[in-house]
């Protein structure tokens, strides 16, 4: 099976459905990730929930995104998990991040430097998703990018992300379905 590290990125209330930042496909994403999560196989050595808070002390552009978007900011409930994690989180570890990339987190980087592959799934697709592969990249992790599992906030920038991340096939990543993914651990 390897060592394979699950990051299961921001799935937060401000990405549902009629929500500001909505990602269509949130809730599908989260039933592959939910499916991976209760298979009878093992899949992953470590799995790790991340989600965005801003920093009370921004700086730069930061500080420019933090009045942009108080609003949402401020909403605790925006910022809360979506409630079908919930009970997982009680068996994972949930990190926060006050950057698009959840690689900016020691606790990861340390398991990333240690897994086979780091798998990712999660929101938002074109952004948080995309900056973490790239920082996985960058550190040396090999990645998988499991495309089912993953949502953004249209189908034409979710394409896009597939397209970028596919060219640096079959080096630094992989992208693939979570079918396909569990099919090659079978």
């Amino acid at each position: 099976m390897g060592n394979n590290l699950l990051l299961i990125i921001d799935m937060q209330n401000v990405y549902l459905p009629g929500q500001p930042w909505s990602c269509p496909g949130i809730l599908s994403a989260w039933e592959k990730i939910e499916a991976l999560l209760n298979s009878k196989n093992t899949y992953f050595e470590n799995v790790i929930f991340t989600r965005f808070l801003p920093t009370d002390n921004p700086k730069g552009t930061w500080a420019d995104y933090n009045r942009e978007y108080r609003d949402i900011n401020e909403n605790p409930w925006m910022s809360e998990m979506i409630p079908a994690c919930k009970p997982y989180l009680e068996q994972y570890p949930l990190y926060t991040k006050h950057q698009y990339s959840s690689y900016t987190i020691p606790e990861i980087q340390e398991l990333a430097k240690k897994a086979d592959h780091v798998v990712l799934a999660g929101v938002v697709a074109e952004c948080c998703v995309l900056f973490t592969a790239i920082d996985c990249m960058d550190a040396g992790s090999k990645v998988i990018y499991l495309k089912d599992a993953c949502a953004g906030q249209n189908p034409d920038t979710e394409a896009t992300v597939e397209r970028l991340l596919h060219c640096h096939e079959p080096m630094h990543i992989q992208v693939m379905s979570c079918e396909d993914y569990t099919h090659l651990h079978d």
